[in-house]
């Protein structure tokens, strides 16, 4: 005769953690300096081609720069322009430096494992054959799956022409991205020391200051800290136009802003795709394209292609979306799952049509889900009407 189990110790209690599994998380403002530094011990002690978080100028300067005895720093390209990073207000969630020689794909190629890098610079650098690299390594990035903008500038040093805008479009039409993965900053006769005369890396700059803000938030008239332009080197009204129409960025100085500075004078991808024309766009389909999948992982293998199982899938998704509605990072949004449209339908009622849905979708195991969001961008220009009367 089977023996029946005693009912002692009355009660058994399993605890299943399952429900207290963290959701992957990543800061929407990491950045990524990549830069020359000298030989030796006049570079600094970082490695080669090795990705280091920096948090104070004192572990930059050890790590990128030569510190002497007395404390007196021997400032690098790469130094100087995570120097200029840090001083963005609002900073950058996370800051890393890569020190290299003279090779900057084995810089970028070492940030390729780092999955919450968002924006990528190289530090001081104009020579458009080297920003190649860049637009090169955001692109390749991006398109698997770890979503990066690059950021560089128009070569400070240009001097006025009559044609200058045209003249420097030409010069960095290269590092155009389709996929609008590139954004490309003007500040000509840009200091980062006016005493010096020493040329300001406007491009590490401007990238810190736009990692500060949340994705949704607008470039447009957002400071720079850290640049000097001389008032003869400023952009004219023409040349700012010129500029941002070529989808490149002026930094500008605004006589109605009091206080002075230095401010976006847009807000601009430099693509030849008109649907992501603007930065806090492409930041904001990253943001969310990241939220997703960290959102959805977690079903994958466990929900199953039947009715409560899809109800299952569209309420997380619901729960990703509704807070960033509420938030106001999106306007509004819609989930159609086609398979649960189909196992809403009483089995009598389907179509052949309905039934090869279902059965294509269990047979691969694959369901297809779509998600529309209205995106309510920032005003970038107000036209005014102004009528007088007696």
């Amino acid at each position: 005769m089977a023996t029946v189990p005693a009912a002692y110790p009355f009660i058994e209690v399993k605890i299943d953690t399952s429900a207290l599994q963290p959701v992957a998380q990543r800061a929407p403002g990491v950045i990524a300096v990549v830069g020359i530094t000298p030989d030796g011990a006049d570079g600094g002690t970082a490695a080669l081609n090795t990705p280091f978080a920096v948090d104070t100028l004192a572990q930059a300067a050890a790590l990128f720069a030569k510190v002497a005895d007395d404390k007196t720093v021997t400032e690098t390209r790469l130094y100087t322009s995570l120097k200029g990073a840090m001083l963005q207000d609002p900073k950058p969630s996370k800051i890393y430096g890569v020190r290299v020689k003279d090779d900057y794909a084995a810089g970028l190629a070492a940030l390729e494992a780092l999955d919450d890098v968002t924006f990528v610079s190289l530090a001081n650098e104009t020579s458009v054959n080297m920003l190649k690299e860049l637009k090169s390594h955001v692109e390749n990035m991006s398109s698997q799956g770890y979503k990066r903008i690059g950021v560089a500038m128009v070569d400070p040093t240009t001097a006025r022409s009559n044609t200058y805008a045209k003249d420097v479009t030409t010069a960095v039409s290269a590092l155009q991205s389709s996929a609008s993965r590139m954004v490309v900053i003007a500040a000509r006769g840009a200091v980062s020391d006016p005493k010096a005369g020493a040329v300001g890396d406007v491009a590490t700059a401007a990238m810190a200051a736009i990692a500060g803000y949340e994705p949704q938030v607008s470039t447009v008239l957002k400071r720079v800290r850290g640049v000097s332009i001389p008032k003869g080197a400023q952009y004219g009204p023409t040349e700012i136009k010129d500029l941002s129409e070529a989808g490149i960025i002026p930094l500008i100085q605004p006589a109605l802003i009091v206080g002075g500075g230095f401010y976006f004078a847009e807000g601009r991808t430099f693509t030849t795709d008109a649907s992501l024309l603007y930065i806090d766009i492409v930041r904001t389909l990253d943001d969310i394209d990241f939220r997703l999948k960290a959102g959805l992982i977690g079903l994958i293998g466990d929900a199953r292609i039947t009715k409560p199982g899809l109800i299952l899938l569209k309420s997380q998704t619901e729960g990703i979306l509704g807070p960033l509605q509420r938030r106001a990072v999106i306007d509004g949004f819609s989930i159609d799952i086609p398979v649960l449209n189909v196992l809403s339908i009483p089995e009598a009622a389907r179509t052949p049509t309905d039934t090869t849905i279902v059965t294509e979708a269990r047979a691969n195991r694959t369901v297809d889900m779509f998600v529309s969001v209205t995106y309510g961008p920032a005003v970038h220009q107000l036209r005014v009407t102004l009528a007088p009367k007696f």
